[in-house]
């Protein structure tokens, strides 16, 4: 699995339609075409997403089951200096408001048209800043991981009760 793998997959759980065409998938998270394809293979062969036709439905429940569990071991969150970019994790909605502000510089994954200074946090693929900005619901659930991958329990544990109502909407 690559993040690139579990962006999809969040996209496609957080959308009402599961005939989205590939082409629209790659153009709304800034991959190409035949990264969507291989993605949606990988996908296909861990059981996280079931692909009939034209029709992709996502395996919610082990979705939910690998977010909860495996991915902040799969894709450990890799922090570094101050640079400038779009908040992440608790420094961004839904739980910017759900818990005081420690006063720390806030997690960010770097961004050159990012408006806020913080610490640089690894989004789950390199194109993530760019198609969160354009989708603040597809913004949020990737919050909501990076706070899973690097939160304390408290935020981990919220994190993953939000992330499976928005999945399971």
């Amino acid at each position: 699995m690559q993040g690139q793998d579990i962006a999809l997959l969040l996209k496609l759980a957080i959308q009402n339609e599961s005939q989205v065409p590939s082409k629209d998938l790659a153009e709304s998270l800034f991959i190409s075409p035949s990264e969507v394809s291989k993605s949606l293979k990988r996908s296909a062969e861990s059981g996280l997403i079931h692909i009939t036709g034209g029709e992709k439905r996502v395996n919610r429940s082990a979705l939910m089951e690998f977010l909860s569990h495996g991915l902040k071991y799969v894709f450990p969150p890799a922090k570094g200096s101050i640079v400038r970019g779009v908040p992440t994790a608790v420094a961004a909605e839904p739980l910017k408001s759900r818990f005081l502000d420690d006063s720390g510089p806030p997690e960010v994954w770097p961004f050159v048209e990012g408006k806020v200074r913080g610490i640089s946090f690894a989004p789950l693929y390199k194109s993530a800043p760019k198609a969160a900005l354009r989708d603040p619901k597809f913004y949020s659930v990737l919050a909501l991981c990076d706070a899973i991958r690097g939160g304390r329990t408290r935020e981990r544990n919220l994190a993953i009760e939000l992330l499976g109502k928005e999945i399971n909407a």
